[in-house]
């Protein structure tokens, strides 16, 4: 039995561009993950009868449903395993917010569960794996920050500078097939190369410029879901003195929204978010993470 914490960290998207479409209705993207030092903790407790099930209730996700439960059955599927397990989540980030949360659950649930099991599958295993749950469950399994390109699973390590944000989350939960939907989502963004938005960093490795792009899928989710649109008017209001006040945008397909802010500022731009605001929506500072805490070890 192991009932040690296991970290899922949240993401946000430095900018996300719609470059096109697949034949079988899968846009293509562009985009750069960032990990945050915000996320979920899972637990796991092994079970010898082969049943796989969550412990804790959730009134809005079947279990069935639960992208943790269908990973830890995917990888007992794939691998012929026949023990089973509990899965405990302590659920911090909220569905439909843009943050990642459940494919970062995943992906930590199928790391977590290949060292628990005794599996032995690879990185690029798991990775393989984590696609068929989710387009974003590769990057969490990717262990570090990153470009991504075809439907998000194409990725390339890339080195952000370490950020504080601002985020803001709305009082509204946003299916991301509606924006995807929607006739007036631009979807022909130009394509970028790295270079277009990277410096020389330490070692040559490429460094992401602050501020670079935009969000194509924000301008859909701002007009259907109008707190979205007020959390960004807002962010911009409260924000102008700030001095990386250029990159305030959404996350994802939404609904949270957030600011690159100087950490010496982030309390107080905080509270003055929240004040505007009022208390249905939730103001939070969060810093990056260069590496993540489970997925970017070696083991």
């Amino acid at each position: 039995m192991s009932l040690l914490p296991y970290f899922a960290p949240a993401k946000v998207n430095r900018f996300l561009h719609i470059v096109g479409r697949r034949a079988d209705g899968f846009h293509l993207l562009q985009t750069v993950f960032q990990l945050l030092d915000w996320g979920d903790t899972l637990r796991f407790e092994l079970r010898s009868d082969g049943r796989i099930r969550r412990a804790t209730v959730f009134d809005n996700v079947a279990e069935d449903e639960d992208l943790t439960v269908r990973a830890a059955r995917l990888l007992q599927r794939a691998t012929g395993y026949a023990r089973g397990v509990d899965i405990h989540l302590d659920k911090q980030l909220p569905l439909g917010s843009g943050l990642g949360g459940g494919s970062s659950d995943a992906a930590t649930a199928l790391w977590a569960l290949n060292q628990l099991w005794e599996l032995g599958l690879t990185r690029a295993e798991l990775m393989a794996l984590g696609v068929k749950l989710g387009a974003d469950v590769p990057f969490f399994l990717l262990g570090q920050n990153a470009f991504a390109q075809g439907i998000g699973d194409e990725l390339s390590p890339m080195r952000l500078a370490d950020t504080t944000f601002l985020l803001v989350l709305p009082p509204v939960s946003v299916p991301t097939p509606a924006i995807f939907r929607d006739p007036e989502l631009t979807r022909n963004t130009r394509v970028v190369k790295i270079a277009d938005f990277s410096r020389a960093g330490p070692l040559g490795a490429p460094e992401f410029v602050a501020g670079f792009g935009h969000n194509d899928l924000e301008a859909v989710a701002a007009r259907l879901y109008p707190p979205v649109a007020q959390a960004l008017a807002v962010l911009r209001q409260v924000c102008p003195g700030n001095s990386m006040q250029a990159e305030v945008r959404m996350s994802g397909s939404g609904s949270t929204v957030y600011a690159v802010v100087d950490p010496g500022q982030a309390a107080a731009l905080c509270t003055a978010c929240q004040q505007a605001l009022g208390a249905d929506y939730a103001c939070r500072v969060v810093r990056s993470l260069s590496v993540h805490p489970v997925t970017g070890s070696t083991g």
